[in-house]
């Protein structure tokens, strides 16, 4: 995987990050004589621009949502598991329409499947309103299960188009060049979930909350949901006028979709595979792990902060910054780790850093103050490159099955409903255990998670080498 450091770098600029263009006349070169964005002679450069800008909006979704698990449990006065069915219907949008989008942009074309999902994107950021006119939570699941569906055929469309839109040998530079773009949507999420929705929430506590009078509850909790739907409602917008923009602009090579092989010969294929089935569990653990660790560092951070002396409300919103430092860390990481692969094998590096991984949410469970706080977001620069490493080992081999097997490990994405609950049902006993809360006791859950990713590094490893013998 190429060194995308002498073309971008992230800089801090009046408190916001930029994404900086270095090297202009290196760059420019690599675009019109190395197939970066043409292919026999046709330039990509606007629609890789217009498709990039999805990987952005995708982030954004992510990153937007994973606060609401707090927010959600003081709006409706739930629990934390209660709260976590939020992740579990946006996770399991991913799953249900992967495999579908795939044999959609295989029948149509790349260009439609980014259309559908852009579409169904919008629709579930507009079933917002009148989720909020019911004002009951299960509304808001459908929400957010629908803007995932259109998420899920993004992704599946988005990364196999964005691989064609050039030559084969600049493919992998192309593609990393644009999941660059999706920690800044997450770090836009982020930045709105924390200015946009917890700042202006209602500073009544959770515990005020359960003795409320009903009559001044519902005016706190109409209050809330006002404000958590804003930014889904503007996104909503935004996504509306890109699929305009997506459906007016030619797009060449719209229909080369097509595979020699049909998709469930395909899938037989390459489900006896082992590389690619020990891929997808990984995968599936993998995504557990980030969605744990990102949506539990709030719950982490509000019992540590609270025990400092804050109010959950200050608690909330220092957690999120921590949060966002996270995901800063998570993005310097990438173009870190990036580079290491040109000196590293993918599967040692994977190992090396799940491990690292699996040390870090230790201290987490074993620390009780900042320090294990400090550790859940050293955790997020080990799982910079996860994700993609997984699905390039994963895919190795398979030809012209690469959209059937990237269908499966975006269906993997469904670890983060799965593993999200269990953990919320571990805060939720308030027991201790060994003198440790029940919120370190939780982090358990991503430390099993990344062994597994650990395992699946070093078997990967081990078979290339015996491959290489």
């Amino acid at each position: 995987m190429p060194n995308i450091l002498p073309y971008f770098c992230i800089s801090k600029d009046n408190g916001s990050y930029l994404l900086r263009l270095l090297k202009q006349k290196e760059f420019e070169m690599n675009l019109k004589d190395n197939g970066v964005l043409s292919k026999n002679g046709v330039s990509f450069v606007v629609p890789f621009a217009l498709i990039t800008s999805c990987f952005a909006l995708w982030g954004f979704a992510n990153d937007v949502t994973t606060p609401m698990v707090k927010a959600f449990s003081k709006i409706f006065r739930m629990s934390v598991t209660e709260g976590a069915l939020v992740q579990v219907a946006f996770y399991l949008g991913y799953f249900a329409m992967a495999f579908p989008a795939a044999l959609f942009i295989q029948k149509y074309s790349f260009k439609a499947g980014v259309l559908v999902g852009l579409s169904l994107y919008a629709a579930g950021t507009l079933l917002f309103l009148p989720a909020k006119a019911a004002g009951i939570y299960p509304p808001f699941l459908l929400a957010y299960f629908v803007m995932t569906c259109g998420l899920s055929f993004l992704e599946t469309s988005c990364n196999p188009y964005i691989y064609c839109m050039g030559s084969e040998e600049t493919a992998t530079r192309r593609l990393n060049l644009a999941q660059a773009f999706n920690p800044i949507g997450a770090l836009a999420g982020m930045f709105v979930a924390m200015h946009f929705v917890q700042a202006r929430m209602s500073p009544t506590d959770s515990l005020s909350r359960m003795t409320m009078p009903e009559q001044e509850f519902d005016l706190v909790k109409a209050h809330d949901l006002g404000v958590l739907i804003q930014p889904y409602v503007f996104i909503g917008a935004v996504i509306i006028i890109l699929a305009v923009a997506v459906r007016m602009v030619k797009m060449p090579m719209d229909g080369d979709t097509h595979a020699t092989q049909g998709i469930l010969s395909s899938l037989r294929e390459i489900v006896r595979m082992r590389n690619y089935r020990e891929g997808v569990v990984a995968q599936f653990f993998y995504v557990g792990a980030q969605v744990t660790c990102w949506t539990f560092i709030i719950q982490y951070g509000t019992r540590v902060f609270m025990e400092e002396g804050l109010d959950e409300r200050g608690a909330e919103m220092l957690s999120q910054k921590y949060n966002i430092a996270a995901l800063v860390l998570f993005t310097c990481s990438r173009f870190i780790c990036t580079w290491f692969l040109k000196y590293v094998q993918p599967g040692r590096l994977l190992e090396v850093l799940a491990v690292v991984a699996a040390a870090l949410a230790g201290g987490a469970i074993l620390l009780t103050g900042r320090s294990g706080l400090y550790c859940l977001v050293g955790v997020s620069g080990c799982m910079s490159l996860m994700f993609p490493t997984i699905y390039g080992i994963a895919l190795h081999g398979l030809g012209d099955r690469v959209k059937v097997g990237g269908a499966g490990l975006i269906m993997s994405i469904l670890g983060g409903s799965v593993f999200t609950p269990l953990q919320a049902a571990i805060i939720d006993t308030h027991a201790t255990v060994l003198g440790l809360p029940a919120t370190n006791v939780s982090f358990i859950v991503p430390f099993v998670c990344f062994t597994v990713v650990a395992a699946y590094g070093h078997r990967a490893f081990a078979r290339q080498n015996i491959a290489h013998e």
